[in-house]
């Protein structure tokens, strides 16, 4: 299998997370052909259009590593019925200047965990329409909305519930698949 680089944002920037915890387990289970790193956000100033013609080094940064993944997983918690401030101020770099869009044909996917009892369906249906706004391919299927449990994910990535743990590990490789799919006729290079 062909191996494909794919970062991931972590919404929350907590250092407790446990959307930190759910990345951590996902880079576990992921398949060996998937390159998972981490691309992180948190030195980013607030996006104004006024630095469109020269970012600060930080926002450089986070738009050259966007562009050396081959596609993006998004794992965020739900703030307030949507995304944090956080990853939207992210995205929102990444995304600018206009025509220097980094998700343009990038693959996505979106997973995030809440101990509320439908996960974070809300702020993953916000972070589809901004993904749609920003041209990038999503996978819709599975979709994951986990309800975090105490114990569910040790701080090492362990899940502790097997079922759950094959769930994510399909996730993965569903995701995978998708990756592959999508870069067959929307090559990088192109």
């Amino acid at each position: 299998m062909k191996k494909h680089a794919v970062g991931y944002l972590i919404g929350s920037l907590a250092k407790d997370s446990i959307n930190r915890k759910l990345a951590v387990a996902l880079v576990k289970l992921a398949p060996s052909h998937l390159e998972m790193k981490e691309i992180s956000f948190s030195e980013l100033p607030l996006y104004s259009y006024d630095y469109d013609a020269d970012f600060p080094p930080a926002a450089r940064a986070f738009k050259d590593a966007i562009a050396a993944v081959d596609a993006v997983l998004f794992v965020t918690p739900e703030y307030n019925r949507s995304i944090p401030g956080g990853l939207k101020n992210a995205i929102d770099w990444a995304s600018r200047p206009y025509g220097k869009n980094s998700f343009t044909r990038k693959p996505s996917a979106v997973i995030g965990t809440s101990p509320g009892a439908i996960g974070t369906a809300v702020a993953q249906q916000s972070l589809r329409s901004v993904l749609s706004f920003c041209n990038s391919p999503q996978m819709n299927a599975p979709e994951a909305y986990i309800q975090f449990t105490s114990g569910l994910i040790t701080d090492d990535g362990k899940v502790t519930v097997p079922s759950t743990e094959q769930f994510l590990r399909t996730f993965m490789e569903e995701y995978a698949a998708f990756i592959a799919r999508v870069l067959s006729v929307l090559p990088r290079d192109a």
